[in-house]
């Protein structure tokens, strides 16, 4: 038991930030199907999970949860809907991460479905059709659609290979994906398919930004950055220690093949607190 834990730890740690968002969102979609079972075992139709982080339509019940405008697209509502999104995030994300870094990559994620569920939430507040509906959104398909439209209007003639049809560019993927979604609205999941929509958008907006020079995604990014102190009178300044010079990458390959060569044989749990910690810092970079 304590050895596949390790085996997971370790590929979650040694994993691409696409891997990351993956496993992330397998993990929550395992606790939400535990939380179904308790429910019905207490005989209460409530989910805890889908209660407090999934978006409801409603801007009253936004006030109280004002995180599930995020957390909904951590969330799915079957085995089908979490495999396509997943399947599908895993081709496009790595593509996205062949252009762009992975601060870029999680801030278009983030951002698609947060603008996906302001336009669910707009929708279903203002739009004449959906205003009776009952409903809530689930997904990680406007964050997924983000990083699509993202990447596809930086490289739009790029073409992915596919089995007994050939090779399709990204700008053909896109405009089907878009048309199904706009055609699909009046046929159920308005909220879903509008959801699209919106991180599409939101895709677009920051690829075309940075396109264009304005660099959008370093100004968001920097929104979460501590401020600039330098305005600040200064009573005493000590010197940086300088930073040590970056190993050679023969000699840490080299290091981190004997390591996974240790716990194939021994396990995880064998490892140093040092070896523990190199393996934490190759992951994170």
């Amino acid at each position: 038991m304590n050895k596949w834990f390790s085996d997971i730890k370790y590929k979650y740690l040694s994993g691409n930030a696409v891997e990351k968002i993956i496993y992330i969102n397998v993990v929550i979609f395992l606790l939400t199907y535990l939380f179904n079972t308790l429910s019905f075992l207490m005989k209460s139709d409530n989910n805890f999970i889908i209660n407090w982080f999934a978006l409801s339509p409603h801007f009253d019940s936004l006030i109280t949860k004002p995180w599930s405008v995020i957390s909904y697209g951590f969330l799915h509502d079957g085995f089908l809907h979490i495999l396509f999104n997943l399947i599908f995030l895993f081709y496009i994300g790595n593509i996205f991460l062949d252009y762009f870094n992975k601060k870029q990559f999680l801030l278009y994620y983030i951002f698609g479905i947060f603008s996906g569920g302001l336009i669910f939430l707009l929708s279903y507040n203002y739009l004449p059709a959906l205003k009776t509906h009952e409903t809530y959104l689930v997904g990680a398909s406007a964050g997924v659609t983000a990083i699509l439209i993202g990447i596809t209007s930086h490289i739009p003639n790029y073409s992915i290979r596919f089995r007994f049809i050939g090779n399709i560019k990204l700008l053909h993927i896109a405009i089907i994906l878009m048309a199904i979604d706009i055609i699909q609205i009046p046929n159920g999941n308005a909220g879903g398919h509008l959801a699209h929509l919106g991180g599409a958008l939101i895709g677009y907006l920051l690829t075309t930004q940075l396109n264009y020079g304005k660099n959008l995604i370093d100004w968001i990014g920097n929104l979460f950055q501590p401020k600039d102190e330098t305005n600040l009178k200064t009573v005493y300044k000590q010197k940086k220690e300088a930073k040590p010079k970056e190993k050679n990458p023969i000699n840490r390959q080299r290091k981190i093949d004997s390591i996974l060569d240790k716990i194939s044989k021994s396990g995880y749990e064998t490892l140093t607190k040092e070896e523990k910690d190199f393996l934490f810092k190759v992951g994170k970079d």
